[in-house]
């Protein structure tokens, strides 16, 4: 992939909320970054519509906690590549980040068809898909949805809505980070975490039949995961780890899925560039 744009853009504080993360934050904006501007100059001459979907948005700006670097984050990103998408959505749960995100949008993109909803994706995704041109042989759509949380707050009901329509999907899994540390509270049976997440009741049975290991819990949960998506008709799923940069611990995946070889084909370019950039392991 040729480096027509870097995702990586500094700015200057503007007062307004800025959360800070973790310096290895950086690879993943490379990706988001990477595959927008792909996608919109492969696929900007055979749709209509191209729609970029964050679920967990942030406030549009970050602070590297490392060195206090400033960079926007993945929605701003997303509004910064040459080739724009037709429509933004983004969800923010936080009140203090949706309103730095609105801020910020308003007054850099204001002609630009962006909409903003505030509150947890989960319960807000029928809202969010409304919002989303329709369909039709005349008005095609395709959308790239970008899915950053914190941890395994994600429903897989959520993802299922938007599935049902043309969408590519970057899932980043804090399997790692949540799923490994809280896994004997997952473990019991009171608790709904993962059964959301997989969409699934009999996860635990499965786990049993598995005969895996604890330490093997992430493992089991990213092939879960592939094989409910495999049924909403996606390909097999192309998966980036995070590790923390010299100390090569595993922190969490980002995980690419689509229903079409070109989107995988797209997010291997990138992911094959963003890596060779940082020089992070995957």
């Amino acid at each position: 992939m040729k480096k027509n744009f870097n995702p990586v853009i500094p700015v200057e504080d503007d007062g307004l909320e800025i959360p800070e993360v973790g310096i290895w934050s950086i690879e993943k904006y490379q990706l988001v970054g990477g595959y927008c501007d792909i996608f919109t100059k492969g696929m900007r001459s055979k749709w209509n519509n191209l729609v970029y979907l964050d679920l967990f948005a942030g406030a549009g700006f970050a602070k590297i906690r490392e060195n206090k670097d400033i960079i926007k984050s993945s929605a701003l990103i997303s509004l910064s590549i040459p080739t724009k998408f037709d429509k933004y959505i983004f969800c923010e749960e936080n009140n203090d980040l949706f309103l730095a995100l609105s801020e910020r949008v308003a007054r850099e993109f204001k002609n630009i068809d962006v909409e903003i909803f505030e509150g947890d994706c989960n319960t807000r995704i029928d809202d969010i898909k409304k919002s989303s041109p329709a369909y039709s042989k005349e008005n095609t759509v395709l959308t790239f949805c970008f899915i950053d949380p914190f941890n395994l707050n994600l429903n897989f009901t959520t993802v299922q809505t938007l599935a049902n329509e043309l969408v590519d999907f970057l899932v980043l899994q804090a399997l790692h980070m949540d799923a490994n540390r809280n896994f004997k509270l997952y473990l019991n049976e009171n608790n709904e975490t993962i059964s959301n997440y997989l969409g699934s009741t009999n996860w635990r049975d499965e786990w049993e039949k598995s005969k895996l290991l604890p330490k093997e819990f992430v493992k089991f949960l990213a092939n879960q995961y592939d094989a409910k998506m495999k049924e909403l008709g996606y390909l097999t799923a192309v998966r980036h780890q995070i590790r923390y940069p010299d100390k090569n611990v595993p922190l969490y995946y980002l995980t690419f899925y689509s229903k079409h070889e070109r989107g995988i084909d797209f997010f291997k370019k990138v992911n094959d560039y963003a890596t060779n950039q940082l020089g992070f392991g995957i």
